[in-house]
C-alpha cells in the first residue's frame, strides 16, 4: 500500500514538473477519439485494459488474470504535453468499487503513452493512437 502511494505521488510531482518546464503551446482540439491498450501488474499478477477518450472524458474496460473484470469512467485534464486523469469504476470480485489515476504523455504525432495506477489492476503502462 505504501509503495502504491509513493507511485501516485511520483506521477503527480513528475507531471507538475514536466508541465512547468514545457513551453506553453495552444492545445489542439480533439475532434476524433483516441484509443489505447494497457498492460499492468498487481501483486505479481498480470492485468489488461483497453480504453478510449474523446475530448476530456474516457472509458476503460479491463480485467485481471484472476478473472476480475469491469469498466471505469475517466476524467482528463488537457495540458499542452501531459494529460493527468482520475477515474472510478465498477469491478467484479472482492473490490467492486475501483479508483485510478495516472498521466498520458501526448507528444506531436499520432502515438502517445501513459502510466497509471488502478486499485484493482495495479500499476500499468499504456500505448495509444490519436486518430
Amino acid at each position: 500500500m505504501l509503495a502504491d502511494l509513493r507511485f501516485i505521488r511520483v506521477l503527480l510531482v513528475g507531471g507538475i514538473f514536466a508541465t512547468a518546464i514545457v513551453p506553453l503551446q495552444p492545445a489542439r482540439s480533439q475532434m476524433l477519439p483516441q484509443g489505447w491498450g494497457s498492460v499492468g501488474v498487481k501483486e505479481g499478477r498480470a492485468s489488461y485494459a483497453v480504453g478510449a477518450r474523446w475530448i476530456d472524458l474516457g472509458v476503460e474496460v479491463g480485467g485481471t488474470e484472476q478473472g476480475e473484470a469491469g469498466a471505469d469512467v475517466l476524467k482528463f485534464v488537457s495540458l499542452p504535453l501531459l494529460s493527468p486523469y482520475a477515474g472510478v469504476g465498477l469491478y467484479s470480485g472482492e473490490e467492486p468499487l475501483a479508483y485510478s489515476a495516472g498521466v498520458q504523455v501526448r507528444p506531436q504525432g499520432n502515438w502517445f503513452m501513459g502510466a497509471g495506477y488502478h486499485s484493482v489492476r495495479g500499476v500499468n503502462g499504456q500505448l495509444g493512437i490519436k486518430f
